[in-house]
């Protein structure tokens, strides 16, 4: 007994997420539908002219515009930068950034340095543990090559 598969089904939003435009500036049959895993592959292999500019000149959602910022998603909240942006408007602020923008900036780049120094001493650590056993086992080898 076979069974049919059905397509696997995301709902616009969740789409919308994906390929990293506002469902709100989509049109409107995009906003409505659903869409399979398919469709979603083609739309990002082949995007339609809608979504080509949607991309390239926004608006834009928090998460799109945070990156171009180079904020983070809280920091835009923090600065009541809570509307979509569009290109033209980050452009703007990136050649003129209010104290706002420069602040979690340096905020931004200091939670990265943060998780970089994290992560060379997570490394260290491994290593210095992976030495202490090799070395282990090795004196193990040599007590049993003895007896």
């Amino acid at each position: 007994m076979t069974s049919v598969k059905k397509p696997q089904t995301m709902k616009p939003a969740t789409a919308a997420q994906k390929l990293g435009i506002l469902l709100d500036a989509a049109p409107a049959e995009f906003q409505t539908a659903l869409v399979t895993r398919t469709e979603l592959a083609a739309l990002m292999e082949n995007p339609p002219e809608w979504l080509v500019e949607l991309r390239a000149n926004g608006p834009h959602p928090k998460q799109v515009v945070a990156a171009k910022l180079g904020v983070s998603i809280s920091g835009l909240a923090r600065s009541g930068a809570t509307e979509p942006l569009t290109t033209a408007e980050i452009s703007a602020l990136l050649q003129q950034p209010p104290a706002w923008l420069v602040l979690e900036r340096s905020t931004q780049a200091g939670v990265r340095a943060d998780q970089i120094a994290a992560k060379d001493r997570d490394a260290e650590r491994a290593a210095k543990k992976a030495h202490i056993e090799r070395k282990a086992a090795q004196e193990l080898a040599k007590e049993t090559r003895k007896n």
